[in-house]
């Protein structure tokens, strides 16, 4: 059951942010490869397989994706509306990790697909919080469906 093995696609351009992701993860247990990308771009370089990402034994497609939605060179609601554009990806879980409460934003975000969204905790317990939720849940408990062609992303 679940994907606990499946690499993780975190979309996320504070460095602050990613260590304490990366800190938060390794403190509750999570074990799953993470490949960050800092841009929008490289976000839909990686999943199309582009350049630097054409190597799927190095950049597997990812079992879930962190995503922000402020970054730089393309957002990350124009990362969604890419995703949601190709049904070759329309089964990748897609969780909004942002710091923005705007409801647009959140409205917008589901609407393009997005199948959670959260708000950036801001202290160490919370991010811990987060991250167990994200292990139970969308690593342990949740059953991912098998994308077109048959094979298990992993």
């Amino acid at each position: 059951m679940g994907c606990s093995s499946g690499t993780i696609l975190v979309v996320e351009d504070d460095p602050n942010d990613i260590f304490f992701l990366q800190y938060a993860f390794e403190q509750a247990g999570i074990k799953n490869p993470l490949r960050v990308v800092d841009d929008g771009q490289q976000a839909i370089d990686y999943l199309a397989g582009n350049g630097k990402f054409a190597e799927r034994s190095q950049y597997p497609l990812p079992a879930l994706i962190l995503l922000d939605l402020k970054l730089p060179v393309m957002m990350g609601l124009d990362v969604l509306r890419w995703i949601k554009e190709r049904p070759e990806y329309h089964t990748l879980v897609v969780i909004v990790m942002t710091s923005s409460k705007d409801p647009t934003d959140i409205h917008e975000a589901y609407k393009l697909g997005a199948r959670s969204y959260l708000v950036k905790p801001l202290s160490v317990q919370e991010r811990l919080e987060v991250a167990k939720a994200i292990k139970l849940y969308w690593l342990e408990l949740n059953i991912l469906p098998r994308p077109i062609g048959g094979t298990v992303m992993r």
